[in-house]
């Protein structure tokens, strides 16, 4: 079945039975959102987040429903801190399969424009976070494992007023395409997933901010945004959970540096 966001009804199948997955940023959000469906799929799974707090009750969710899930605190953005937490979590799975790297922060960081200047925190943790984590996992990953990052649709095109995050994003893309080239010979697969607009707080966030700048209500800029989708609406959590759990699955075992845009349709390449 389709988890809801705030609703979720977890119905363990075996399509990843037997996998140990790391969630990094799993407390939450899109995060969230992967590891219900990784475990939905038959995976257990490591949840790594600085609020060890939310992180703890997706735990205690999963575990309400016969699933495996620890929680591990640590922060991306620091390398002997996340090597700790990549450390910690491989040994509680037994092993690791899956690596997908989440964690990551939005915001506005404009460069020829006015606004908070966010560069080094978006950067250390959108690019140094997923080269930390990915550099720390890789000893652990065995021949034909699996490695998902999450970057965004500002991965494939550009937004005034967000440099910073635009940049994150694309630079997600372009570390998929590179490390994919270098874990082929261990046939490791590398992809990353350009999600739209999803129903999380960073989206309202989002919203929030469109409706500021444009002097507008928050119905208003949702619409306008929303306006900007051919289908219309907003993804779920749990849709680019699947998104997920396909790229880790033997059906996509030959895909390897490839960036997938699962957005509604706001991007079409």
């Amino acid at each position: 079945m389709r988890c809801q966001q705030d609703c979720w009804g977890l119905h363990l199948t075996g399509a990843l039975s037997g996998k140990r997955a790391i969630v990094t940023g799993g407390g939450s959000g899109i995060g969230k959102g992967i590891a219900l469906v990784l475990v939905e799929q038959g995976a257990s799974v490591a949840l790594i987040g600085r609020r060890l707090e939310r992180l703890q009750s997706v735990v205690d969710l999963v575990r309400q429903h016969g699933g495996t899930a620890h929680a591990i605190a640590g922060d991306v953005r620091d390398r002997a801190q996340i090597t700790a937490a990549v450390g910690k979590a491989q040994a509680a799975l037994g092993g690791l399969d899956i690596l997908v790297n989440n964690a990551g922060i939005g915001g506005v960081n404009g460069c020829a424009l006015d606004g908070p200047d966010r560069w080094d925190d978006i950067i250390r943790t959108n690019l140094d976070g997923l080269f930390f984590t990915t550099r720390a996992a890789a000893p652990f990953l065995p021949d034909g494992a699996r490695i998902v990052s999450i970057s965004s649709v500002l991965g494939r095109f550009g937004v005034p007023g967000y440099t910073a995050y635009c940049t994150s994003k694309h630079g997600v893309v372009g570390f998929t395409k590179a490390l994919a080239l270098e874990l082929a010979p261990r046939r490791i697969t590398v992809n990353a997933i350009c999600p739209g607009w999803v129903d999380t707080d960073m989206a309202k966030t989002g919203m929030e901010g469109l409706a500021q700048a444009m002097g507008m209500t928050f119905e208003s800029a949702r619409s306008a945004a929303l306006a900007m989708v051919p289908l219309g609406s907003l993804l779920q959590p749990s849709e680019i959970g699947a998104t997920v759990a396909f790229l880790c699955s033997n059906g996509a075992k030959g895909m390897t540096g490839q960036t997938l845009s699962h957005c509604g349709g706001q991007v079409m390449w």
